[in-house]
């Protein structure tokens, strides 16, 4: 997998326009049976949720559906997972009603308005173009596509037919970092300088992964997860933070590698896919950031943003009441020192209680509510397919670091992102 047949396309630069399928409709004369059509698609429009279904019911599922009845704009019509055997025992143990048999079964039902994509990374943009063919809005877990030329396909597919598309993670959406990011816009460190941001997930291959079950009992996928890499998998989590608060990214300079080759799996691993990296991400804003990424360094998913006046930090970003702190800068003699003292920044608001169990407390579908909203209100979503595009450039160029040369210059922009309407 290279990053490569990367081409820059002048127009993703620019802000889309958005228009719901009301306005998609044509204004001119029809016959009655057209004009019916018009008129049971406006009623459908007008709706105060939009009809999803799920593609793959692996282990990521699990989470997404115990989220759904957190927003009520979200109505799941129904399921489907190639290995049918699959998509039966999730829809039994969430009693939904509903499984498709194929894919095409989907798409060919007309009531379907958002496919929710939660098949496996290298199946991400198969089934996403598909979808987006065949007329219905898209949001993929992450990432895009394994190979930018085909994200940016995605993208291109997406504004040509008037679609909404966006992608996974949402962590950005959460309270802990909508917090940080009004803490941000008042000021609270003064100029930011750098920021520290760690993923890393400990000794995993010495975890006993293999017996990891998700609620509805299927495995967490081993083989997967260490062939696709824990920067894909991971790194957004905070890549989406840093490019919202402080802008597009403008160069990388990263360093990937396979530490650990023989994770000793009971199937053999077909590549040696990094399951380290390190990278240093400078903004166009002037902020420069490092990132690292692993399931071999010790569990530390914290944040530290530092300005002139002091440090914004969290300790976890996959717990989305994380509290935020902030430590102020002391001049001592000659000497300006970090401050010892954490004073807690209050959030934006309380954080739900999810319910299920975990390594972290994330609202799943948080991100398809926060399109579907903007599908229903007809204005663009905040994680929109140029964000998305970028963030999938920059983790691409930081895992694929020994190929592609340092430092990688960005192809991709994005315009400015708008906190969530409750934390401003």
């Amino acid at each position: 997998m290279l990053l490569k047949n990367v081409f820059k396309i002048s127009s993703l630069f620019q802000k889309k326009e958005y228009t719901s399928f009301k306005d998609s409709i044509s204004s001119t004369s029809q016959s009655d049976t057209q004009t019916k059509s018009k008129n049971n698609n406006q009623n459908k429009n007008n709706l105060s949720y939009k009809s999803i279904a799920i593609v793959g019911c692996g282990f990521v599922a699990d989470y997404y559906i115990k989220t759904l009845s957190l927003h009520p704009q979200l109505k799941l019509v129904g399921v489907m997972d190639k290995i049918g055997e699959r998509a039966n025992k999730f829809a039994e143990f969430h009693q939904i009603s509903h499984v498709y048999e194929t894919l095409d079964d989907i798409l060919e039902d007309n009531t379907v308005d958002v496919v929710l994509n939660l098949t496996n990374p290298g199946s991400h943009y198969e089934v996403s173009k598909a979808c987006l063919e065949a007329g219905k809005h898209v949001y993929s877990e992450k990432p895009f596509a394994m190979e930018m030329a085909q994200a940016e396909e995605l993208v291109n597919i997406a504004s040509s037919k008037g679609l909404y598309l966006s992608s996974a993670p949402c962590s950005l959406l959460s309270e802990t970092a909508q917090t940080v990011w009004k803490a941000l816009r008042e000021n609270q460190v003064g100029k930011v300088r750098l920021v520290y941001a760690e993923m890393d997930d400990g000794l995993v291959h010495q975890m006993p992964y293999d017996k990891w079950l998700s609620e509805s009992g299927t495995p967490w996928p081993y083989k997967d997860e260490f062939e696709v890499g824990c920067t894909l998998e991971h790194a957004g989590y905070y890549v989406n933070w840093l490019t919202a608060f402080f802008g597009p990214a403008e160069t990388v300079s990263a360093f990937s590698s396979c530490v650990v080759p023989d994770k000793q799996t009971d199937v053999p691993l077909d590549t040696d896919t990094p399951d380290f990296s390190v990278a240093s991400i400078k903004f166009a804003s002037g902020v420069g950031a490092r990132l690292t990424c692993s399931i071999v360094a010790p569990h530390d998913h914290s944040l530290k943003i530092i300005g002139d006046e002091g440090i914004l930090g969290i300790e976890d970003c996959w717990f989305y009441g994380t509290p935020v702190y902030i430590r102020r800068s002391l001049t001592i003699g000659r000497k300006r020192l970090e401050g010892i003292w954490k004073r807690n920044y209050p959030l934006v608001k309380t954080a739900p209680k999810f319910p299920y169990r975990g390594a972290q407390q994330m609202d799943f579908c948080r991100g398809v509510a926060e399109m579907v909203d903007a599908i229903i209100e007809n204005r663009p979503c905040r994680l929109s397919p140029e964000f998305s595009l970028h963030n999938n450039e920059l983790v691409l160029a930081i895992q694929n670091s020994l190929e592609t040369s340092s430092p990688y210059k960005m192809t991709t922009s994005f315009e400015a992102i708008e906190p969530m309407d409750w934390a401003s």
